[in-house]
């Protein structure tokens, strides 16, 4: 065997003992699923729609995923990062957002948040 095929099956050797020994959904919550799961909201947070079945879902979904602190704490900086990059968000109704839809979280979606402080 060449020292590229040795090297080589090493590497996959490797990277599927890595996968194996991996814990299922140990990837945490992503700004990308954020994102996906609230972006149906924008509309209703500038005030250029009412509260839309899908948005509720997406928050309902998210509020699911966030179950850690290090999770809550994601999700937080990324809704303030990405609040602040839209233009013309009503702060009063994303704040609200979350218990219209009927779910509680441990922060005031605001842009002056401190999301370390997030449990």
């Amino acid at each position: 065997m060449g020292v590229a095929v040795k090297v080589t099956w090493v590497v996959v050797v490797t990277m599927m003992c890595i996968l194996v020994a991996s814990p299922r959904g140990a990837e945490g919550v992503t700004c990308g699923q954020v994102t996906t799961n609230l972006a149906s909201c924008i509309p209703y947070l500038r005030k250029s729609s009412e509260l839309a079945p899908p948005c509720c879902d997406g928050v309902k979904k998210l509020n699911s995923a966030a179950q850690t602190t290090k999770d809550r704490q994601t999700a937080c900086k990324c809704l303030i990062s990405a609040s602040k990059s839209i233009t013309g968000i009503d702060y009063n109704l994303a704040a609200g957002l979350p218990s219209k839809c009927g779910v509680s979280i441990p922060y005031k979606i605001s842009p002056s948040t401190d999301c370390s402080k997030v449990k």
